[in-house]
């Protein structure tokens, strides 16, 4: 907020300067009278020339006022016969400055009628000054029988007030599209992490949900008949409880440390949990057979992302197909790492649920997507269900 303070207060010290020099110049643009007929002393141009520079050093503060009292002033001295022929352009280099800071801030609406009116002050007021102020023309006189000057008067004075109004509006709608650009940004980066914190929820909870649904089911059944068994699928889902809240603990951290370079990096789960995750189905009366081949090295984000995919996968196998035989392949080659989890489909001819999967499916795709891979998953022609992927990875980096 400081830096912003100084940088605003630099600006309006930059605007006061450049209203002292411009009315310095328009102080000999009031020095000679334009004629004989005029009433204006010399020693008048300083307060003159102060009085029509003076909206420059204010036009940050209240541009629209500025503007109004720039031109209504630029208007009144030429209108008066204060300036020197052929000067009156510069009379209007103050209007010319505010007007295209009003363009720069205001609506378009509004800046065009201030133009408009700008523009029309501007041409009465040169066409009533060589009306007026020179000798041997009439008050009455019209434009027609008014010195050739005056058109380039005219023009000179348009052209600038038009130009600066057209790149104050240049400049808003740069800083409008720029603003739109970095929210709309800003929205896609939050969405992205809100995406990104969901599929880790769901590969996190799902996947431990599942096997405690299993073990509390099997507890449920043999609790009287087989208490050991009991036992047994009680300590698994106590276990598996404590891990899950490890686990979202750990994801939790994560958030709170964003951006925090003094936080430690938390373990992140990769291939050397895979064992791990395999033994867990297994408890769930899932035969997992697991192979892992190659010894590339995965960057982490592909290793975490190869180790949810498992999950998932193995999580849908668990919820969806019950006690089955189930193959897990991962194969690492230092350029891409494929997985494949097979199932043989359910036993004892119960049926599968239709929806083998849901968001889990849609999290693998968008994981393997994230790195330009390739997913696929669905139905065997001999029963069961396959789920492959493919993620490719520059080996110094993170991708392919």
């Amino acid at each position: 907020m400081q830096w912003t303070g100084r940088r605003l207060d630099g600006k309006v010290v930059t605007d006061a300067v450049v209203a002292v020099a411009l009315a310095l110049i328009i102080r000999y643009a009031f020095v000679d009278p334009p004629g004989p007929s005029s009433p204006w002393p010399a020693w008048s141009a300083w307060p003159a020339a102060a009085v029509v520079s003076f909206p420059i050093a204010v036009r940050r503060r209240r541009p629209r006022a500025a503007l109004a009292l720039a031109c209504a002033t630029a208007a009144v001295a030429t209108m008066a016969g204060a300036v020197a022929v052929g000067a009156i352009w510069l009379t209007f280099a103050p209007t010319v400055l505010v007007l295209y800071l009003v363009a720069a801030t205001a609506p378009i609406a509004w800046s065009a009628v201030a133009l408009a009116a700008c523009l029309s002050a501007a041409v009465t007021a040169i066409l009533v000054f060589y009306a007026q102020v020179f000798p041997g023309l009439e008050p009455a006189a019209t434009p027609s029988e008014i010195r050739p000057a005056w058109p380039i008067e005219i023009g000179t004075t348009g052209v600038l007030l038009t130009v600066a109004w057209a790149v104050g509006t240049v400049v808003r709608w740069k800083r409008n599209t720029t603003a739109r650009l970095v929210r709309h940004l800003a929205d896609t980066a939050v969405t992205d992490e809100r995406r990104r914190i969901a599929r880790e929820l769901h590969d996190i909870i799902g996947h431990s949900m599942s096997l405690i649904t299993v073990k509390a089911t099997v507890a449920n059944h043999v609790a009287e008949a087989r208490p050991q068994e009991a036992r047994a699928a009680l300590a698994v889902i106590e276990q598996t409880s404590r891990s899950t809240l490890a686990e979202i603990h750990r994801v939790l951290d994560l958030l709170r440390a964003d951006g925090d370079p003094h936080q430690a990096p938390m373990p992140v789960p990769g291939m050397g949990d895979l064992p791990e995750l395999a033994a867990h189905a297994r408890s769930a009366g899932v035969e997992v057979e697991l192979t892992v081949r190659g010894e590339a090295a995965l960057p982490a984000a592909v290793a975490v992302s190869v180790y949810r995919i498992v999950q998932q996968a193995l999580t849908n196998v668990v919820t969806h197909v019950g006690p089955t035989r189930c193959a897990v392949t991962v194969d690492v080659d230092g350029r891409e790492a494929v997985i494949e989890v097979v199932d043989d489909g359910p036993r004892h001819g119960r049926p599968p649920r239709a929806d083998h999967g849901g968001h889990g499916l849609i999290g693998m795709r968008e994981r393997a997507k994230m790195y330009g891979g390739a997913f696929e998953a669905g139905p065997r022609p001999e029963g069961g269900f396959r789920v492959a992927a493919r993620l490719p990875y520059d080996p110094d980096g993170t991708q392919a």
